[in-house]
């Protein structure tokens, strides 16, 4: 009952976001939104009795973990391997006698929503149509992986995924310095925000932001860590949690991820390989830099959204060791890309075809089709992206407007 009682909450919340937007000004919209919302709330909480091993192994045994060292003094200890911002959470919800299981869940959810919200607002900045704006925020909500990582795997993505997607949406309506505090809250979260980091050496190219402004993004880190530093743990190992686990990563080339080492099943010479994949996503980056600082005047906010999806997937693609739940933000920012390039649309479905491959690979400990035909569906976004960014230089437009930032 308590897991119901939380999807109503937040079904409400997701109403009162659609409202407050404006987005529901005509009766019909009113009327489908109510509708949508609750379908979507519905199918998540068919999911929420599902446990995986993720939570089984994991989860479950940090939050009693915590609550047997004393919930948030136990944040002292070095329990589990997130980083702290999200081990509040889970200190938090040792306290609860509701079952952990749907705490866990319903924060994921709430997040489903922010992430939907945030996708909404990034369509705002392009069109004040009301059916593209609805239209992305459920897109992002019924999106199979955005259901599937927070609901049935108990994942939260959509945590560091909507700050990213905030930290992204503010950059192109010129508040700097709330973009670099969120890159920084979704970094915090997961070290996969740095997928979309990239991007931010693009916004001083087209002058979204200064150098100075970037110093945001430490102090905001560092805040993050400190009710933990406050609890006894030391501050310099927290502070420096990601590089301490950089051995963690695994050594196969592949993790059920749809990147190119799909190809390289069995290979004998992985390191080197390894080394390939690395000095590829780098050089990548260095052409897109080279190309978008000699076109720098022509980066508006159509030529940056194409440039950071571009990121978000060449990167996990040509990098060694990915993991199924890599192309996250690549899933959610392919919906905002598609609101705005409405005839390519075969680019969130084929990004989302190489999601779900990798996550239908985990949750069902089988293979749906080859992950390599999630590569090839991913090749032909990023054939796609490089085109269409090419294109956006070339043929620069005046700038519409612009609107005001809520």
């Amino acid at each position: 009952m308590e897991a119901y009682f939380g999807l109503l909450v937040l079904g409400v919340l997701a109403f009162v976001i659609l409202w407050a937007e404006g987005a529901l000004r005509r009766r019909g919209a009113l009327f489908a939104a109510a509708a949508l919302i609750l379908a979507a709330m519905v199918l998540r909480g068919a999911c929420m009795e599902h446990e995986t091993l993720d939570y089984q192994y994991f989860l479950t045994r940090w939050v009693k973990t915590l609550g047997e060292q004393g919930g948030f003094r136990g944040l002292k200890w070095n329990i589990g391997n997130y980083n702290v911002p999200y081990l509040y959470f889970l200190a938090l919800f040792s306290y609860s006698t509701i079952r952990d299981l749907y705490l866990i869940k319903l924060l994921s959810i709430l997040f489903d929503v922010v992430l939907a919200w945030g996708v909404l607002r990034l369509t705002r900045l392009f069109t004040d149509n009301d059916g593209k704006i609805l239209g992305a925020f459920f897109v992002t909500l019924f999106l199979p992986t955005v259901v599937l990582n927070g609901a049935y795997w108990g994942q939260c993505d959509s945590i560091y995924g909507a700050f990213a997607v905030w930290s992204l949406y503010f950059a192109l309506a010129d508040r700097p310095i709330a973009s670099v505090c969120f890159i920084a809250l979704s970094f915090a979260f997961k070290l996969q925000a740095i997928f979309l980091m990239p991007v931010f050496l693009l916004f001083l190219f087209a002058r979204k932001m200064k150098w100075w402004h970037l110093a945001f993004f430490p102090v905001t880190y560092v805040v993050t860590v400190l009710p933990a530093v406050a609890m006894g743990r030391p501050f310099l190992s927290t502070l420096l949690l990601y590089f301490n686990q950089a051995g963690s990563v695994g050594d196969a080339l592949n993790y059920n991820s749809s990147s190119i080492f799909a190809f390289a099943t069995g290979a004998q010479n992985a390191e080197m390989l390894s080394k390939l994949g690395i000095a590829a996503a780098f050089a990548f980056l260095l052409v897109l830099y080279v190309l978008c600082f000699l076109r720098r005047r022509e980066l508006d906010n159509r030529a940056l959204l194409v440039s950071a999806l571009l990121i978000c997937v060449a990167v996990p693609f040509l990098l060694p060791h990915m993991h199924d739940r890599y192309f996250f933000l690549a899933d959610v920012l392919s919906v905002a890309f598609a609101f705005q390039f409405i005839t390519l649309v075969h680019v969130p479905v084929c990004v989302s075809f190489a999601s779900l491959l990798g996550y239908h690979a985990y949750l069902m400990q089988r293979f749906l089709l080859p992950m390599r035909y999630g590569t090839v569906a991913l090749a032909l976004v990023i054939l796609t992206l490089i085109v269409t960014l090419g294109v956006a230089l070339a043929q620069h437009s005046p700038a519409p407007p612009r609107r005001r930032a809520r």
